[in-house]
């Protein structure tokens, strides 16, 4: 369900973020990346401390929704994750009839 590079030092983080997500969103699909080590001579994430992390998620509570929604109802649901751990989260948010090739 989520992935996390052998070599991720973010692991605690992004088992928050799957917990946290799982938990308000219930979704059908989730993946979580860590992409940290793309932005490494990156001047802020040597000062800030957090990560780079992607996340793709599927979920029922997205239809209808507009993309701006579905974003702030996955920054809603981390709260009080994202600083300082989280730098930057990229999203992807569809609902399952957007994903469904039947």
């Amino acid at each position: 369900m989520e992935q996390i590079p052998k070599k991720s030092h973010h692991k605690k983080t992004i088992h928050t973020i799957r917990a946290t997500l799982t938990k308000t969103l219930q979704p059908r699909y989730l993946t979580i990346s860590d992409d940290s080590a793309q932005h490494a001579g990156h001047e802020a994430s040597q000062t800030h401390g957090g990560g780079h992390f992607a996340v793709i998620i599927v979920a029922a509570c997205f239809v209808g929704k507009s993309k701006v929604e579905r974003h702030r109802m996955v920054y809603d649901a981390l709260g009080r994750t994202l600083p300082p751990e989280i730098h930057a989260l990229q999203i992807t948010a569809h609902s399952p009839e957007e994903t469904s090739t039947a």
